[in-house]
């Protein structure tokens, strides 16, 4: 009876073992990819506007259509990819613009007629870009 028990717990002592080492294989086969975290800071540096032209309209001059600018980075900065303006400095509208220029000076042309922009509302010409 002894040999039985004996027997059964040495069984059962190398199934459990059996199962652990495969545990341990299948943790071990864990890959993890390579990654990155850090901290840095850069300049913030503006763009300059230029050679700014408002487009009235042909049949109702007192509506802006469109404004056009160009704008200008240094060889450091890349080229922006968002680009709007407001004209009217007390209003929430935002004007998007947009530009086939691959070089700077970037020129820029901004579509005012959703909702249409006045001359008379117009008090300012705020440029926002960004990379």
């Amino acid at each position: 009876m002894i040999q039985i028990f004996n027997l059964r717990l040495v069984t059962l002592s190398l199934v459990l073992v059996l199962l652990g080492v495969a545990a341990y294989g299948f943790a071990a086969a864990n890959t993890v990819p390579d990654s990155g975290a850090g901290d840095g800071s850069g300049n913030i540096t503006g763009y300059t506007v230029s050679n700014i032209s408002y487009t009235l309209d042909s049949n109702d001059p007192t509506k802006i259509n469109a404004v056009t600018f160009n704008l200008s980075a240094a060889p450091s900065v890349l080229k922006p990819n968002v680009v709007k303006i407001k004209l009217v400095s007390s209003s929430n509208t935002w004007y998007t613009c947009t530009t086939n220029s691959t070089n700077s000076p970037y020129a820029y042309s901004c579509n005012t007629t959703a909702p249409q922009a006045t001359v008379q509302a117009a008090d300012q010409l705020r440029v926002v870009a960004a990379q």
